[in-house]
């Protein structure tokens, strides 16, 4: 009878496996190898028309000591995250909660308020937004229909450009809209009953009842837009290729340039790197003090 468990349990085991197989045949293949690859490519001089040559850290030292242009990659992106991860958030979670209401049509809300989220980082879209924002879009002859007179558009300013960037990415807000929606729609109606029984306002009930009820949400809407926002490459680099002045200069964008244009695989190779390690530490930094505002309902922290 054991070998006979022992059998239908390898059994199982091996089918097991052979349905992983092709994930697995990807992973190895797509991610797993190319890490190892570029971890050794970045400790070396490579330039895709010599062989790679081992330098040691000399490409790490000379990103943190000798190369302004990173930095100010480093600051853009930083700017961008800080700005878009809240603001995508909060215009995420205020339509969720318009949306989590019975009216005819949410479905179709619903599908319309997605739609940017499934093309926003499209190239199309980028160039309709560059359209938009250029010399001659519809935002400039707004503006000089009020008597608002530019001579440079948004776009071509250092200081709003941006910005306009950044209201790109926060138009593409569906995704966590979604799942906020979904996160309120797990919530017991008999938390608003009783609040509503003792009389407690709509404020009250959201900052009380809501909002803690949605911390597991918000945390993980936070981590995925965090990591976006730090891989922001298409909007950057179709809008505006990283000008004016480098003002729009994302650090994917840079890294980008330093492969492609410069053929610094090596360099290219250390600054990837480096995203990936400023990444890790705020994902770790996010889950260390979740602790201290994440409610779980289970009491699980």
């Amino acid at each position: 009878m054991k070998k006979k468990i022992k059998a239908y349990k390898r059994r199982d085991n091996i089918a097991g496996y052979v349905m992983l197989a092709p994930w697995l045949f990807g992973f190895v293949l797509m991610y797993f190898l190319p890490m190892l690859i570029s971890i050794y490519y970045s400790f070396t001089d490579y330039n895709l028309l010599n062989d790679a040559k081992v330098i040691g850290f000399d490409n790490y030292v000379r990103i943190f000591t000798n190369d302004d242009t990173f930095w100010q990659a480093l600051k853009v992106t930083f700017i961008y995250t800080i700005f878009l991860v809240p603001l995508r958030l909060a215009f995420a979670l205020v339509v969720a909660m318009l949306l989590n209401t019975k009216h005819r049509g949410l479905g179709l809300y619903r599908t319309i308020y997605y739609i940017p989220s499934i093309i926003g980082g499209s190239i199309a879209v980028s160039i309709v937004w560059q359209q938009i924002f250029g010399n001659d879009g519809v935002v400039m002859s707004l503006l000089s229909v009020f008597g608002i007179e530019q001579d440079v558009s948004l776009l071509g300013n250092p200081k709003t450009a941006l910005a306009v960037i950044i209201l790109m990415g926060v138009w593409q807000f569906g995704s966590s809209m979604l799942i906020f929606l979904a996160a309120l729609k797990q919530i017991p109606g008999s938390l608003y009953e009783s609040a509503m029984v003792d009389g407690a306002k709509k404020p009250t009930i959201f900052f009380k009842i809501t909002l803690p009820m949605l911390t597991p949400t918000i945390f993980f809407n936070l981590i995925l837009q965090m990591v976006n926002g730090f891989r922001v490459f298409t909007e950057s680099y179709v809008i505006t290729d990283g000008g004016p002045l480098d003002s729009t200069l994302s650090y994917v964008l840079y890294l980008y340039r330093r492969a492609f244009t410069y053929f610094d695989m090596g360099y290219s190779c250390a600054l990837a790197w480096i995203l990936v390690i400023i990444i890790a530490v705020f994902t770790v930094v996010l889950f260390k003090t979740q602790n201290n505002w994440v409610y779980y309902e289970s009491g699980g922290e």
